[in-house]
């Protein structure tokens, strides 16, 4: 829903006559309102509980894209995606939360991992109806937009009858509660006392930024701003970077679409990967490595069409891990009184880099040409590896009650100090 725009550009700017800031601000308008839905869906989350709002979020999705079909003015079609952004990014801390506080230690970096997966196979589909629904005439536009409703529905039925998280449950001293969900997912003999050695300290998100998890929210949004940026950037303008690098026309779109699926595959190696190779060195590796390969289409824009594919085959591969580890570092770096919270608050921050990247680009490709626009996304991707290696925490095999903890290493997870009231 959020990818297929790329594609739908190439009609909607010459329909609506959209001037080059106005398609910046529609190619942003997702990430604007993920701003605002991810730090509101995180703080509701943990104050209602993770199933209240785990549907609600996407009716409003449904809504908002059949809505899209008959936006016939600029601003119209951006506050339709401003609200469908805050949907999506309401959806984040909701989701992720309620599958991390579901998940055994072994699997958690892998599952919460395949929810990047699933986006990027989400988007390349996205791409490959669109380019579809680009031969449908001239309205073929307003049908991708439309689509975006049909899976939303689907999720809808699926998540129907999701229980409420025993975490949550437990630390709200619903105990009951609780112990009837562990019964219900995980059968008799299931208790809410599995949990209890993961008993965490109360935290507060209005202390957050005066207790130790204030550095761990600067990481997490600086690593999140530098892996988005560039590759929102390429989501929104996918088509017309590739036209600035000489691959125009029809074949911008198919490469659009090739690159989505190597983004997808790459975030599939990088989810078999990340328990294996560990979070630390799997967000550096793949920071510096996808850092270099944007870097050389920086310097050498007018190389050969298979070096230009080649180049950024090898972005879309070696960015995966930073994907992944969108979803795995945030949940498993805070308690569970905050972590809807904070998971929410982290992007939002990292939407502002994105948002305002994404509506940077078309003016970037006119000011600084493709060159000088790719070594941008390619100073912003390596200052994620800089700050990685500066920042970067190992999690790998611990309870979410050991990764949240505050007790620095090798100091006893129970042994907390830093004191937050």
């Amino acid at each position: 829903m959020l990818s297929i725009i790329g594609v739908a550009m190439v009609q909607i700017s010459p329909q609506l006559g959209l001037s080059v800031t106005m398609e910046g601000l529609i190619g942003a308008s997702a990430l604007i309102g993920i701003f605002f839905g991810a730090f509101l869906g995180g703080y509701l989350t943990d104050r209602f509980g993770r199933q209240v709002l785990y549907t609600i979020d996407l009716i409003a999705i449904i809504v908002c894209s059949v809505a899209q079909y008959w936006a016939d003015d600029p601003i119209w079609l951006f506050v339709l995606r401003l609200l469908i952004g805050m949907a999506v990014g309401a959806d984040y801390p909701i989701a992720t939360s309620l599958l991390a506080e579901f998940t055994p230690r072994r699997y958690r970096g892998p599952l919460l991992g395949g929810l990047i997966v699933m986006w990027f196979l989400g988007a390349a589909v996205a791409y490959v109806v669109g380019e579809i629904l680009l031969h449908f005439g001239d309205q073929g536009w307003r049908w991708m937009l439309f689509s975006a409703a049909i899976p939303a529905t689907v999720i809808v039925l699926l998540r129907m009858g999701t229980p409420e998280s025993p975490r949550w449950l437990a630390n709200k001293g619903r105990t009951d509660e609780a112990n009837a969900v562990m019964l219900k997912v995980f059968g008799p003999g299931a208790t809410v006392a599995d949990l209890s050695a993961q008993e965490e300290r109360r935290v507060r998100l209005r202390d957050l930024m005066r207790s130790g998890y204030a550095g761990r929210m600067v990481y997490i949004t600086m690593f999140w701003t530098c892996s988005v940026v560039p590759l929102f950037a390429v989501y929104a303008f996918g088509p017309r970077i590739l036209d600035a690098l000489r691959l125009g026309g029809r074949l911008a779109n198919i490469g659009s679409a090739m690159i989505t699926v190597l983004f997808l595959i790459g975030c599939a190696v990088a989810m078999l990967l990340v328990n294996r190779m560990g979070r630390r060195p799997l967000v550096i590796h793949s920071f510096a490595w996808s850092g270099l390969a944007l870097l050389f289409l920086g310097l050498f824009p007018q190389a050969p069409t298979a070096v230009i594919m080649a180049l950024f085959a090898a972005y879309a591969l070696l960015i995966g891990g930073t994907q992944v580890l969108q979803w795995i570092y945030p949940n498993e770096l805070f308690p569970t009184e905050i972590r809807g919270s904070a998971v929410g608050l982290a992007s939002s921050l990292s939407r502002i880099g994105a948002a305002v990247g994404t509506y940077l680009v078309p003016l970037a490709l006119t000011g600084w040409g493709i060159g000088g626009t790719m070594l941008a996304a390619a100073a912003i991707t390596l200052l994620g590896a800089v700050v990685s290696v500066l920042r970067a925490p190992e999690t790998r095999g611990m309870a979410l009650h050991e990764s949240a903890s505050l007790a620095p290493e090798g100091t006893p997870a129970g042994e907390q100090v830093t004191e937050v009231r």
